[in-house]
């Protein structure tokens, strides 16, 4: 049973209204459907917002002089921590790095910690081996002093198991945010490849998303269109790969879309959607894909498969996803489709997810 009126912060996010990423859109759903059971505050970057509200959608807003990313996310966090603790009941937590406070904070404070951990953030390639360090003992100090942790996958779960000893709470990632847009004439005129089929894969430009072999197998394949949203100017892995490939004649590299209804009218509209993603948890960018029914080949990790529950299409390197090219069956696609459709829907909507962290919530 909800206890009403109770306090929540929610700590850990760039802010809300969500612009762009997976920790922000669940910040604005849990705001969204948990605002009239709880007291909810959302603790914002002043530094990506001109326009600073008070309050939005029933959530108080209060912000941060600092960037909620990069090397100023650990004190942006520990800011947020400590800044909380003077009216929260609970603190909802989303990522590790700011978790290196938490063995001091209950020296003094009885107020109730929940930790998402998100995913396996410490492994992640682009880290050097300092900060690789510093995640992981992050990590291990989040599981050790959270009141509870959520995993976002099955594997994580399995993880933070195996490797101390701690139950952990298992709460996925909402996909019906998105919604199935018709192209307009004005994005088709703006965009040529709109007209013939394409296979579409919106990312992070990171080695672990393995951009590199969705490239080159592409432009081996060459009998289908490539269109990859991303980040390209961020690192020189990124802008290697556009210096490279942006004579292909099948790909078509664009940079970051922030307005979700055009974003929308791409994927929707895909013929297949690449997944590529090789670390992390539930994928924000594979559920929202599920959600609108788009048939899918994944990279094949486990946390991949448990996401699209053993029913994509799966790959390990450049020659396997050639030989699943060459092999494309439209009546498969389709198949693939609906069973990513139907599993989003039972399992991957924000009412469930909401409701699994307000159960939570009331649970300690």
């Amino acid at each position: 049973m909800v206890k009403m009126n109770r306090k929540v912060s929610i700590i850990g996010t760039v802010g809300i209204p969500a612009k762009y990423g997976g920790f922000e859109t669940l910040a604005e759903n849990l705001v969204k459907y948990l605002s009239n059971k709880y007291d909810i505050t959302v603790y914002c970057s002043s530094k990506s917002y001109d326009e600073q509200l008070n309050n939005y959608n029933g959530a108080k807003l209060r912000y941060i002089n600092l960037n909620a990313n990069g090397i100023q996310s650990i004190l942006y966090d520990i800011v947020s921590i400590f800044d909380s603790l003077k009216f929260a009941d609970v603190l909802l937590i989303l990522g590790v790095s700011g978790c290196i406070i938490l063995p001091f904070v209950k020296l003094f404070s009885r107020k109730k910690i929940v930790v998402n951990i998100d995913g396996l953030e410490w492994k992640r390639n682009k880290w050097g081996k300092i900060t690789q360090c510093f995640l992981k003992f992050s990590e291990k100090l989040a599981v050790k002093y959270a009141d509870m942790v959520v995993s976002d996958n099955k594997v994580v779960q399995d993880y933070i198991f195996n490797e101390y000893g701690v139950k952990s709470v298992f709460i996925a990632y909402g996909g019906n945010h998105v919604t199935k847009e018709p192209l307009s004439d004005e994005l088709k005129s703006k965009y040529r490849f709109l007209e013939e089929k394409y296979a579409c894969t919106v990312c992070r430009i990171e080695p672990e998303n393995n951009i590199h072999l969705i490239l080159e197998a592409f432009n081996e394949y060459g009998k289908l269109n490539l269109v990859i949203i991303g980040n390209w100017s961020n690192s020189n892995y990124g802008r290697n790969l556009m210096q490279k490939y942006s004579s292909a004649k099948n790909i078509f590299m664009l940079s970051p879309i922030y307005d979700q209804k055009i974003l929308n009218q791409i994927r929707i509209n895909c013929f297949l959607y690449i997944h590529g993603h090789s670390a992390g948890g539930t994928n924000p960018s594979l559920v929202e894909a599920m959600y609108l029914g788009l048939p899918i080949f994944a990279f094949d990790a486990e946390y991949n498969k448990q996401t699209t529950c053993y029913k994509a299409k799966y790959f390990r390197d450049k020659d396997e996803l050639v030989e699943l090219l060459n092999s494309l069956d439209e009546n498969e696609l389709q198949k693939i489709a609906v069973n990513m459709r139907d599993f989003a829907l039972k399992n991957y909507t924000w009412e469930k997810i909401s409701q699994q962290y307000a159960e939570l919530f009331s649970s300690l």
